[in-house]
């Protein structure tokens, strides 16, 4: 296992702040190109930092500071327009949780479905199969031949940190889907998360929950406005965090 996990050397990532509306074949033909504003904006710039293997790295900042972005940039989901980011193993995306899941199959078929894509064999999930559902709970199994898309959203959240949590991967990316469910299964959540992290996993979680952060992490690393202005140990970087809260 190498020693580094994660390694973000200048990052940034660009966006349009509208985006721009389809051409008409008339409007291509008399005019090329659209007449939509094309302004852009930079939701990350500039960001460096790595994550040893074994780190708890809990990540901060205010709604829109680019910290979802930064994530789906670690997972491969976004590809950036400057810098990059190098990931030196496996990744368990707690990110969006049914983002894989198809409504028309049934629950059982999801399940074998979603695992496959994380590479695991189908007589991995074999082996796996009871503990994903007995951890989902007794209202996914007795849905298991359902149609996804009937689920309630809860029930579907629920499987989906069920098969992820599954997965061998060494690096988990957890992005606000601890509070999911009632007091009982977030509770079932928080244990499993300490049981990886037991296991020597690398975690980077986004939370704006105090709590989870300085129950899971150790370190801190704050953006503000796209940029990291922080890291250094958790209690450390809220305080700064919660500082600049208050005086704004």
């Amino acid at each position: 296992m190498p020693d580094v996990m994660i390694e973000v050397e200048n990052l940034g990532i660009e966006f349009f702040r509208s985006r721009r509306r389809n051409l008409s074949l008339r409007e291509m033909v008399l005019k090329g190109r659209s007449t939509a504003p094309s302004q852009t904006f930079w939701a990350l710039k500039g960001v460096s930092f790595t994550v040893g293997h074994g780190e708890a790295v809990g990540l901060v900042g205010s709604n829109g500071t680019g910290k979802s972005t930064l994530l789906k940039t670690i997972a491969g989901v976004l590809i950036p327009d400057e810098g990059e980011a190098r990931v030196h193993g496996g990744v368990a995306p707690l990110i969006e949780l049914t983002g894989g899941f198809l409504g028309e199959l049934t629950a059982r078929e999801n399940i074998y479905l979603t695992a496959g894509l994380h590479g695991l064999r189908r007589e991995q999930v074999d082996e796996r199969f009871d503990e994903i559902v007995d951890f989902a709970g007794p209202q996914v199994r007795d849905g298991l031949e359902m149609p996804f898309r009937h689920f309630s959203s809860g029930m579907q959240v629920r499987l989906g940190f069920a098969v992820i949590t599954t997965l061998d991967e060494p690096i988990i990316l957890v992005d606000e889907v601890l509070a999911v469910g009632d007091a009982a299964f977030k509770e079932k959540c928080y244990k499993r998360m300490e049981s990886l992290l037991a296991q020597d996993k690398t975690l980077f979680l986004v939370s704006h929950s105090e709590g989870d952060l300085r129950r899971f992490c150790t370190r801190g690393i704050y953006l503000r406005r796209g940029e990291l202005v922080d890291d250094g140990p958790m209690d450390a970087v809220l305080k700064h965090y919660t500082k600049d809260n208050s005086a704004s």
